[in-house]
């Protein structure tokens, strides 16, 4: 499946305006199209192919006007590495005077959601796995939950990554996306890993699994992540994590059954 290549709107931006299509169906990539000096900004490693006059350029800071400077250079370093991602990212810069593209796609299989910031509210945290590209100029920073029992309990949800600004931003699912817009005071529960991302307007919050039967054979862990509204949230049906785990879990399974067998 490829889309036609769709065009952001133009308005008054601090950010690179940046063209787009999403490719593919289950596996997808992003093909940017950039204009002559237009950039964008990826994860270290996401890059799937590259025009010739497109430059590469590895970076310690996201380029926005938030983290300019040694200090935010810095500050963003130290944020990154408690993340666990890499400390760098990598630029994409246009030098011709043609259009050219570029490419980016995530490691494991998933869709992408494309997100005009500009259009959910300039700010949204996500996993700390999803993010995978955005026009220069959009701020890739580091969030932690405000409550001391979703950063204690969290899992997945303790350290987010927030992205603000108002161009366009690219983040990644594993499996299928679930969009839920919630209205005021509506919430919904899910498993943390399977958050992807929500506005910054969305409450997070951990809540424990009440009864004995739901904790010991549900199978959902001792706890699960509220979102309450207002704002947009996006749900993830297989985060990679869990794709491990149960691939991990399969192998082990059958490599003591051939063991068993040889005796």
């Amino acid at each position: 499946m490829e889309t036609k290549l769709r065009t952001t709107t133009v308005r008054p931006t601090h950010s690179h305006e940046i063209d787009y299509r999403i490719c593919g169906t289950d596996i997808q990539y992003v093909e940017i199209e950039l204009d002559p000096e237009e950039t964008v900004v990826a994860e270290a490693g996401a890059m799937v192919f590259m025009d010739s006059g497109v430059q590469m350029n590895p970076r310690l800071s996201d380029g926005s006007h938030k983290n300019s400077g040694i200090l935010g250079g810095l500050v963003g370093i130290g944020k990154r590495l408690m993340t666990g991602e890499s400390v760098f990212l990598t630029f994409f810069t246009n030098k011709t005077a043609r259009k050219k593209r570029v490419a980016f796609s995530a490691p494991y299989p998933g869709m992408i959601i494309p997100l005009d910031m500009a259009q959910v509210g300039g700010s949204i945290c996500c996993q700390r796995e999803s993010f995978l590209c955005c026009a220069q100029g959009i701020s890739v920073d580091v969030s932690f939950t405000k409550r001391i029992n979703a950063g204690l309990f969290g899992g997945e949800g303790f350290i987010l990554q927030k992205l603000q600004g108002d161009g366009m931003a690219f983040i990644h699912a594993g499996g299928s996306i679930a969009e839920r817009m919630l209205a005021e005071g509506e919430t919904i529960y899910v498993d943390t890993g399977n958050i992807v991302g929500f506005q910054s307007s969305v409450d997070f919050n951990i809540q424990m699994v009440r009864g004995i039967k739901s904790i010991f054979f549900g199978k959902e862990g001792f706890f699960l992540g509220s979102l309450t509204g207002p704002g947009k949230v996006w749900v993830q049906s297989m985060p990679y994590k869990k794709l491990i785990n149960n691939i991990t879990v399969m192998v082990m399974e059958e490599a003591q059954r051939a063991t068993k067998k040889k005796r």
